[in-house]
Protein backbone atom coordinates (compact mmCIF):
# COMPACT_ATOMS: atom_id res chain seq x y z
CA UNK A 1 0.00 0.00 0.00
CA UNK A 2 1.88 3.28 -1.32
CA UNK A 3 0.87 6.47 0.67
CA UNK A 4 -0.99 8.66 -2.25
CA UNK A 5 -1.76 11.67 0.10
CA UNK A 6 -0.46 14.09 2.48
CA UNK A 7 -2.50 15.44 5.25
CA UNK A 8 -1.79 18.76 6.88
CA UNK A 9 -3.49 20.34 10.01
CA UNK A 10 -4.22 23.88 10.37
CA UNK A 11 -6.19 26.74 12.69
CA UNK A 12 -10.06 26.38 11.35
CA UNK A 13 -10.59 28.58 9.24
CA UNK A 14 -8.47 28.71 7.11
CA UNK A 15 -8.28 25.53 5.48
CA UNK A 16 -8.71 26.86 1.83
CA UNK A 17 -5.78 29.45 2.45
CA UNK A 18 -3.31 26.28 3.02
CA UNK A 19 -5.30 24.44 0.07
CA UNK A 20 -4.06 27.07 -2.39
CA UNK A 21 -0.66 27.34 -0.69
CA UNK A 22 -0.13 23.45 -1.42
CA UNK A 23 -1.30 23.35 -4.84
CA UNK A 24 1.18 26.45 -5.88
CA UNK A 25 3.73 24.81 -4.41
CA UNK A 26 3.28 21.53 -5.37
CA UNK A 27 2.76 22.29 -8.59
CA UNK A 28 5.79 24.80 -9.07
CA UNK A 29 8.05 21.65 -7.62
CA UNK A 30 6.34 19.46 -10.72
CA UNK A 31 3.98 17.52 -8.65
CA UNK A 32 0.33 16.58 -9.75
CA UNK A 33 -2.29 16.55 -7.30
CA UNK A 34 -5.56 17.85 -5.50
CA UNK A 35 -6.38 19.85 -2.67
CA UNK A 36 -9.27 18.39 -0.38
CA UNK A 37 -10.24 20.88 1.88
CA UNK A 38 -13.93 21.16 4.39
CA UNK A 39 -14.82 24.95 5.49
CA UNK A 40 -13.98 24.66 9.61
CA UNK A 41 -12.23 21.40 9.43
CA UNK A 42 -8.76 22.55 10.67
CA UNK A 43 -7.46 20.07 7.72
CA UNK A 44 -6.30 19.47 4.50
CA UNK A 45 -5.81 17.17 2.53
CA UNK A 46 -3.39 16.43 -0.85
CA UNK A 47 -4.19 13.50 -2.85
CA UNK A 48 -1.52 13.12 -5.41
CA UNK A 49 -2.23 12.03 -8.83
CA UNK A 50 1.84 11.84 -9.62
CA UNK A 51 2.97 8.42 -10.32
CA UNK A 52 5.56 8.52 -7.21
CA UNK A 53 5.05 7.97 -3.78
CA UNK A 54 3.88 10.84 -1.69
CA UNK A 55 6.70 10.39 1.26
CA UNK A 56 8.56 11.81 -1.73
CA UNK A 57 6.78 14.86 -1.95
CA UNK A 58 6.71 15.65 1.82
CA UNK A 59 10.03 15.57 1.66
CA UNK A 60 10.42 18.42 -1.26
CA UNK A 61 7.57 20.69 1.13
CA UNK A 62 8.94 20.73 4.65
CA UNK A 63 6.97 22.00 7.48
CA UNK A 64 8.79 24.79 7.87
CA UNK A 65 8.47 25.95 4.86
CA UNK A 66 4.86 26.16 4.75
CA UNK A 67 2.97 29.46 5.98
CA UNK A 68 -0.75 27.93 7.11
CA UNK A 69 0.32 24.59 8.13
CA UNK A 70 1.02 22.93 11.80
CA UNK A 71 1.11 19.54 10.95
CA UNK A 72 2.64 17.44 8.01
CA UNK A 73 1.74 13.96 7.75
CA UNK A 74 2.21 10.98 4.89
CA UNK A 75 -0.98 9.65 4.80
CA UNK A 76 -3.58 6.85 3.98
CA UNK A 77 -6.81 6.76 2.84
CA UNK A 78 -9.26 7.84 5.70
CA UNK A 79 -10.95 4.69 7.28
CA UNK A 80 -14.78 5.45 7.28
CA UNK A 81 -18.18 3.90 8.92
CA UNK A 82 -15.91 2.29 11.74
CA UNK A 83 -17.89 0.18 13.89
CA UNK A 84 -18.59 1.11 17.30
CA UNK A 85 -18.55 -2.32 17.81
CA UNK A 86 -14.55 -2.65 16.68
CA UNK A 87 -13.37 0.59 15.60
CA UNK A 88 -9.25 -1.19 16.37
CA UNK A 89 -9.46 -4.23 13.37
CA UNK A 90 -10.01 -1.63 10.14
CA UNK A 91 -6.89 0.19 12.12
CA UNK A 92 -4.38 -2.20 12.87
CA UNK A 93 -5.45 -4.22 9.07
CA UNK A 94 -4.52 -0.57 7.60
CA UNK A 95 -1.63 -0.01 9.54
CA UNK A 96 -0.10 -3.80 8.78
CA UNK A 97 -1.29 -3.66 4.90
CA UNK A 98 0.90 -0.36 4.86
CA UNK A 99 3.89 -1.82 5.65
CA UNK A 100 4.16 1.27 8.43
CA UNK A 101 6.65 0.31 11.57
CA UNK A 102 6.66 3.98 14.53
CA UNK A 103 8.19 4.07 17.73
CA UNK A 104 4.99 6.35 19.24
CA UNK A 105 1.52 6.79 18.11
CA UNK A 106 -0.62 9.73 18.77
CA UNK A 107 -4.59 10.37 18.55
CA UNK A 108 -5.64 13.76 18.01
CA UNK A 109 -8.75 15.77 16.54
CA UNK A 110 -8.98 18.78 14.62
CA UNK A 111 -8.67 21.84 16.79
CA UNK A 112 -12.97 22.19 16.67
CA UNK A 113 -15.26 22.03 19.76
CA UNK A 114 -16.96 18.98 18.26
CA UNK A 115 -14.05 17.55 17.59
CA UNK A 116 -12.81 17.87 21.31
CA UNK A 117 -16.02 15.99 22.39
CA UNK A 118 -13.72 12.65 21.23
CA UNK A 119 -11.35 12.89 23.90
CA UNK A 120 -12.94 10.03 26.05
CA UNK A 121 -12.96 7.46 22.83
CA UNK A 122 -9.48 8.28 22.03
CA UNK A 123 -8.42 7.60 25.61
CA UNK A 124 -10.82 4.46 25.98
CA UNK A 125 -8.77 3.37 22.16
CA UNK A 126 -4.98 3.94 23.49
CA UNK A 127 -3.85 1.28 25.35
CA UNK A 128 -5.65 -1.70 23.58
CA UNK A 129 -4.41 -0.56 19.80
CA UNK A 130 -1.14 -0.18 21.59
CA UNK A 131 -1.17 -3.31 22.62
CA UNK A 132 -2.38 -4.91 19.35
CA UNK A 133 0.07 -2.80 17.02
CA UNK A 134 3.33 -4.35 19.50
CA UNK A 135 1.97 -8.05 18.93
CA UNK A 136 1.85 -7.38 15.09
CA UNK A 137 5.30 -6.04 14.89
CA UNK A 138 4.55 -2.31 13.94
CA UNK A 139 4.83 -0.39 17.01
CA UNK A 140 8.62 -0.90 18.09
CA UNK A 141 11.69 0.59 19.91
CA UNK A 142 13.95 1.73 16.88
CA UNK A 143 11.91 2.70 13.93
CA UNK A 144 14.08 5.74 13.07
CA UNK A 145 12.20 7.95 15.21
CA UNK A 146 8.82 7.43 13.05
CA UNK A 147 5.40 8.38 14.29
CA UNK A 148 1.75 7.27 13.50
CA UNK A 149 -0.66 10.03 13.88
CA UNK A 150 -4.40 8.90 13.90
CA UNK A 151 -6.84 12.25 12.97
CA UNK A 152 -9.97 11.43 14.73
CA UNK A 153 -12.84 13.61 13.14
CA UNK A 154 -15.88 11.65 14.12
CA UNK A 155 -16.34 8.57 16.30
CA UNK A 156 -16.31 6.35 13.12
CA UNK A 157 -14.18 7.99 11.32
CA UNK A 158 -10.34 8.64 11.24
CA UNK A 159 -7.29 8.73 9.21
CA UNK A 160 -3.62 7.54 9.58
CA UNK A 161 -0.08 9.80 9.03
CA UNK A 162 3.41 8.96 9.61
CA UNK A 163 5.36 11.89 10.34
CA UNK A 164 8.91 11.94 10.36
CA UNK A 165 11.54 13.26 12.84
CA UNK A 166 12.65 17.00 11.35
CA UNK A 167 9.73 17.53 9.37
CA UNK A 168 7.09 17.65 11.90
CA UNK A 169 5.91 19.48 14.50
CA UNK A 170 6.83 18.06 17.93
CA UNK A 171 3.49 19.73 19.58
CA UNK A 172 0.50 17.54 19.67
CA UNK A 173 -1.97 18.92 16.94
CA UNK A 174 0.75 20.65 15.58
CA UNK A 175 -0.45 23.42 18.67
CA UNK A 176 1.93 25.02 20.70
CA UNK A 177 0.36 25.94 24.28
CA UNK A 178 2.02 28.44 26.31
CA UNK A 179 1.21 29.66 29.70
CA UNK A 180 0.06 33.69 29.88
CA UNK A 181 2.75 35.54 32.20
CA UNK A 182 0.71 36.90 35.22
CA UNK A 183 2.60 39.65 35.13
CA UNK A 184 2.72 40.49 31.07
CA UNK A 185 0.69 43.36 30.09
CA UNK A 186 -1.41 41.81 27.56
CA UNK A 187 -1.68 38.41 25.91
CA UNK A 188 0.04 39.49 23.03
CA UNK A 189 3.02 39.05 24.70
CA UNK A 190 2.35 34.95 23.47
CA UNK A 191 2.80 36.21 19.88
CA UNK A 192 6.39 36.59 20.52
CA UNK A 193 7.48 33.88 22.52
CA UNK A 194 5.85 31.17 20.21
CA UNK A 195 7.92 33.41 17.52
CA UNK A 196 10.64 32.67 19.58
CA UNK A 197 10.18 29.26 19.86
CA UNK A 198 9.42 28.57 16.40
CA UNK A 199 12.13 30.78 14.38
CA UNK A 200 14.89 30.58 16.75
CA UNK A 201 16.72 27.20 18.17
CA UNK A 202 16.05 26.89 21.41
CA UNK A 203 20.33 25.58 21.70
CA UNK A 204 20.78 29.21 20.19
CA UNK A 205 18.84 31.19 22.74
CA UNK A 206 21.84 32.14 24.83
CA UNK A 207 23.61 34.17 22.12
CA UNK A 208 20.66 35.49 19.60
CA UNK A 209 18.10 36.52 22.38
CA UNK A 210 21.33 37.27 24.81
CA UNK A 211 21.54 39.93 28.32
CA UNK A 212 22.54 43.16 27.57
CA UNK A 213 21.09 43.07 23.30
CA UNK A 214 19.51 46.30 21.64
CA UNK A 215 15.65 46.37 20.30
CA UNK A 216 13.12 48.03 19.22
CA UNK A 217 9.48 47.68 19.51
CA UNK A 218 7.02 49.24 16.77
CA UNK A 219 3.63 50.28 17.99
CA UNK A 220 5.02 48.97 21.72
CA UNK A 221 1.87 49.95 24.01
CA UNK A 222 0.76 48.83 26.59
CA UNK A 223 4.17 46.59 26.34
CA UNK A 224 3.51 42.87 25.69
CA UNK A 225 6.02 42.26 23.44
CA UNK A 226 8.44 44.16 24.99
CA UNK A 227 8.10 42.23 28.18
CA UNK A 228 9.28 39.48 26.25
CA UNK A 229 12.53 41.39 25.48
CA UNK A 230 13.02 42.84 28.89
CA UNK A 231 12.99 39.45 30.28
CA UNK A 232 15.50 38.54 28.39
CA UNK A 233 17.50 41.07 29.82
CA UNK A 234 17.61 43.20 26.52
CA UNK A 235 17.49 47.37 26.43
CA UNK A 236 14.37 48.44 24.72
CA UNK A 237 13.12 51.45 22.48
CA UNK A 238 9.34 51.40 23.09
CA UNK A 239 8.07 53.53 20.09
CA UNK A 240 4.58 54.23 20.84
CA UNK A 241 1.86 57.77 21.08
CA UNK A 242 0.51 55.36 23.97
CA UNK A 243 0.93 54.53 27.66
CA UNK A 244 3.29 51.83 28.56
CA UNK A 245 3.01 49.33 31.51
CA UNK A 246 4.62 50.84 34.75
CA UNK A 247 6.22 47.74 35.83
CA UNK A 248 7.69 47.77 32.47
CA UNK A 249 9.45 51.15 32.94
CA UNK A 250 10.33 50.58 36.10
CA UNK A 251 12.64 48.14 34.79
CA UNK A 252 15.49 50.69 33.67
CA UNK A 253 15.32 48.71 30.47
CA UNK A 254 12.34 50.68 28.30
CA UNK A 255 12.98 53.95 27.24
CA UNK A 256 9.33 55.21 25.52
CA UNK A 257 9.57 57.52 22.57
CA UNK A 258 5.92 58.58 21.61
CA UNK A 259 6.85 58.54 18.14
CA UNK A 260 5.36 57.31 14.94
CA UNK A 261 6.52 53.67 14.67
CA UNK A 262 6.62 53.76 10.69
CA UNK A 263 9.14 56.51 10.55
CA UNK A 264 11.16 56.08 13.71
CA UNK A 265 14.85 55.91 12.58
CA UNK A 266 17.45 53.97 15.63
CA UNK A 267 20.06 55.74 17.15
CA UNK A 268 22.72 52.90 15.97
CA UNK A 269 22.16 49.03 14.64
CA UNK A 270 20.15 47.35 16.76
CA UNK A 271 19.85 43.22 17.39
CA UNK A 272 16.38 42.84 17.19
CA UNK A 273 13.24 44.86 15.80
CA UNK A 274 9.72 43.47 17.17
CA UNK A 275 6.42 44.92 15.99
CA UNK A 276 2.73 43.86 16.32
CA UNK A 277 1.26 47.47 14.21
CA UNK A 278 -2.46 46.77 13.39
CA UNK A 279 -2.29 48.12 9.67
CA UNK A 280 -2.28 47.16 6.03
CA UNK A 281 0.25 44.26 5.23
CA UNK A 282 2.25 46.64 2.13
CA UNK A 283 2.76 48.97 4.59
CA UNK A 284 4.18 46.73 7.34
CA UNK A 285 6.29 45.31 4.48
CA UNK A 286 7.50 48.99 3.17
CA UNK A 287 8.50 49.84 6.59
CA UNK A 288 10.39 46.79 7.28
CA UNK A 289 12.09 47.00 3.57
CA UNK A 290 13.74 50.48 4.96
CA UNK A 291 14.95 48.84 8.21
CA UNK A 292 16.25 45.75 6.74
CA UNK A 293 17.96 47.01 3.46
CA UNK A 294 19.36 49.71 5.90
CA UNK A 295 20.25 47.11 8.26
CA UNK A 296 19.25 48.90 11.32
CA UNK A 297 18.63 45.45 12.63
CA UNK A 298 20.15 41.70 12.86
CA UNK A 299 16.79 39.73 13.50
CA UNK A 300 12.99 40.97 13.28
CA UNK A 301 9.69 39.78 14.18
CA UNK A 302 6.53 41.41 12.69
CA UNK A 303 2.74 40.27 11.94
CA UNK A 304 1.15 40.92 8.66
CA UNK A 305 -2.38 41.67 9.46
CA UNK A 306 -4.51 39.71 6.93
CA UNK A 307 -7.49 40.30 4.26
CA UNK A 308 -10.58 38.69 4.66
CA UNK A 309 -9.94 37.37 1.46
CA UNK A 310 -6.85 35.93 -0.70
CA UNK A 311 -5.04 35.53 2.48
CA UNK A 312 -2.51 33.09 0.96
CA UNK A 313 -1.59 35.64 -1.89
CA UNK A 314 -1.52 38.38 0.37
CA UNK A 315 0.75 36.49 2.60
CA UNK A 316 2.96 35.16 -0.65
CA UNK A 317 3.09 39.17 -2.90
CA UNK A 318 4.41 40.65 0.56
CA UNK A 319 7.15 37.92 1.25
CA UNK A 320 7.73 37.91 -2.25
CA UNK A 321 8.50 41.29 -2.52
CA UNK A 322 10.39 41.60 0.40
CA UNK A 323 12.58 38.87 -0.53
CA UNK A 324 13.13 40.38 -4.63
CA UNK A 325 13.97 44.06 -2.27
CA UNK A 326 16.54 42.81 -0.32
CA UNK A 327 18.17 40.23 -3.38
CA UNK A 328 17.87 44.07 -5.08
CA UNK A 329 20.23 45.79 -2.04
CA UNK A 330 22.65 42.56 -1.77
CA UNK A 331 21.43 41.95 1.43
CA UNK A 332 21.42 37.85 2.14
CA UNK A 333 18.93 37.04 4.57
CA UNK A 334 16.43 34.14 5.67
CA UNK A 335 12.93 34.74 5.47
CA UNK A 336 10.35 32.13 7.30
CA UNK A 337 6.63 33.07 7.62
CA UNK A 338 4.37 30.88 10.13
CA UNK A 339 0.56 31.43 11.00
CA UNK A 340 1.04 30.56 14.87
CA UNK A 341 -1.19 29.72 17.32
CA UNK A 342 -1.22 32.72 19.18
CA UNK A 343 -2.10 34.44 15.95
CA UNK A 344 -5.13 35.12 14.91
CA UNK A 345 -5.77 37.13 12.00
CA UNK A 346 -2.24 37.91 11.23
CA UNK A 347 0.85 35.57 10.09
CA UNK A 348 4.32 36.25 11.57
CA UNK A 349 7.00 37.11 9.77
CA UNK A 350 11.02 36.50 11.03
CA UNK A 351 13.83 37.76 9.12
CA UNK A 352 17.87 37.08 9.90
CA UNK A 353 20.36 39.15 8.01
CA UNK A 354 23.46 37.18 7.38
CA UNK A 355 25.31 39.59 5.96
Amino acid sequence: MIPQQLLFYCRPGFESDLAAEIAIKAAALGWQGYPLAQPQSGHVRFVLTDERPANALHRDLPLASLVFARQSLVALAPLEGLSREDRLSPIVEQVVASGWNFESLWQETPDTNDAKALAGLIKALQRPLESILKKRGALRRKAGGRRLHLLWTDGDRVQLGMSFPGNRSEQPGGIRRLRFPHDAPSRSTLKLEEAWHEFVPRDQWETRLAEGMQAADLGAAPGGWTWQLVQRGMQVYAIDNGPMDRGLMATGLVEHLREDGFVWAPPMRLDWLVCDIVDKPARVIDMFERWLVKRWCREAVFNLKLPMKRRWEAVSEGLARLDRSLAEAGVHAEIACRHLYHDREEVTVHVRLLN
